[in-house]
């Protein structure tokens, strides 16, 4: 048979994807001064584990006040480096590329945990000793009515966060990473340059679409720089804003242009966030495969191969979807938090041979193939009802 679309090995520079399932970065909110845990190295594990062919850790913020919330994990200094090196090898050690997605969060830094209230902090988290701190942001202004009013970077603010973007790349190498994204979407820093929405500045990095781009590709420039050249690079961006006036679809294949011209290998493709939840679009609909049109559209006008992400739930979903052109890489979040092993039951659904487990790890394949002999005796002879 012709080997799944979705069980094809992509190489992408020096790199080699075992298949095209991804599990893309998701925060947990459970660091402590920005330091990776166990928690993580559990959550991570699981899905290389599981057969997936790149696992990203969630957004790292690449200095202390680039955090959402005091739960997220950083990259900000050389003592953050050993605890993401131990998941680096682990996801490696089990089939994975290992991937980190590099990131700040802007004005919409300094919040709760979404599971402490998802908004602006307040007494109450003053009194158990989560202080706020001071944001910033490409306008000074909040992200909603109640929110921290951020400092509008100026050039020297933005050469030191591109210092800070071009630290935290060289740590996440030396971490062993095979694979850095730049998070430039959700309304966090970059993406706050990029909308039309959040920034309102009038100098060069403000005003028009080559402007608002300005700041975002100094960055991306700036890591690819910093970035070994035989690992690919990405880019996570909104695709759309999902708000009337704000960024289009449109302006993301300009963008991913301009991104393919600095030397960024795919475009990871989301939506929304400029205001409210993370990935909130108020105006697009959801339905499953919801991103999917703009992972196609950034594909085929951009020329760069793009990952496809959102309610993406079962193999032949994501297999229709590659064997249609429609994307590239097929990203499975809250699935895969759902079943860790998503990766190797879709390679079942989607027939390729399963005699003996090949694609399981071989702690668990010894075990489940010897089980299913035992099934398999027990259906062929089943007991006699009393």
């Amino acid at each position: 048979m012709a080997l799944p679309h979705l069980f094809r090995p992509l190489t992408l520079r020096g790199v080699s994807l075992r298949n095209r399932t991804a599990v893309p970065p998701m925060c947990q909110y459970t660091a402590v001064d920005g330091m990776a845990g166990d928690w993580h190295l559990v959550h991570l594990g699981k899905f290389a584990q599981g057969g997936f062919g790149i696992v990203f850790v969630e957004a790292t913020a690449v200095e202390a006040r680039g955090r959402i919330t005091h739960g997220d994990v950083g990259i900000w200094s050389d003592a953050h480096v050993p605890p993401l090196a131990r998941i680096a090898a682990f996801l490696a050690a089990n089939g994975a590329v290992p991937a980190i997605q590099l990131a700040h969060a802007g004005r919409k830094a300094s919040m709760q945990r979404p599971w402490q209230g998802n908004g602006p902090m307040t007494g109450a988290d003053q009194a158990g000793g989560e202080l706020a701190w001071p944001v910033v942001a490409a306008s000074a202004e909040p992200l909603e009515p109640g929110w921290l009013v951020p400092e509008a970077l100026d050039r020297a603010g933005m050469a030191s966060m591109r210092e800070a973007w071009r630290t935290a790349t060289l740590r996440a190498a030396e971490a062993g990473f095979a694979v850095a994204e730049v998070h430039s979407a959700h309304g966090y820093l970059l993406h706050s340059f990029l909308s039309p929405l959040a920034n309102r500045r009038n100098d060069a990095h403000g005003g028009d679409l080559a402007g608002r781009m300005r700041f975002p590709l100094e960055v991306v420039e700036t890591v690819r720089a910093a970035w070994p050249a035989d690992r690919p690079l990405f880019v996570r961006i909104s695709s759309v804003d999902g708000i009337e006036g704000g960024w289009t679809v449109e302006d993301s294949v300009v963008y991913a242009r301009e991104l393919k011209a600095r030397g960024v290998d795919v475009i990871d493709c989301s939506s929304g966030g400029l205001t409210g939840s993370a990935t909130a679009a108020r105006n697009a609909p959801r339905g499953l495969g919801f991103q999917v049109p703009y992972a196609e559209r950034v594909r085929a006008e951009a020329g760069l191969p793009t990952m496809a992400v959102g309610l993406i739930l079962d193999a032949p979903q994501a297999e229709q979807i590659l064997a249609e052109g429609r994307a590239d890489i097929i990203a499975v979040g809250r699935e895969a938090m759902n079943d860790p092993n998503w990766a190797v039951h879709a390679a079942r659904a989607l027939g390729l041979p399963d005699e003996g487990f090949p694609q399981w790890p071989q702690q668990y394949g010894w075990w489940l193939e010897r089980r299913q002999r035992v099934l398999d005796r027990i259906r062929s002879n089943p007991s006699p009802s009393g």
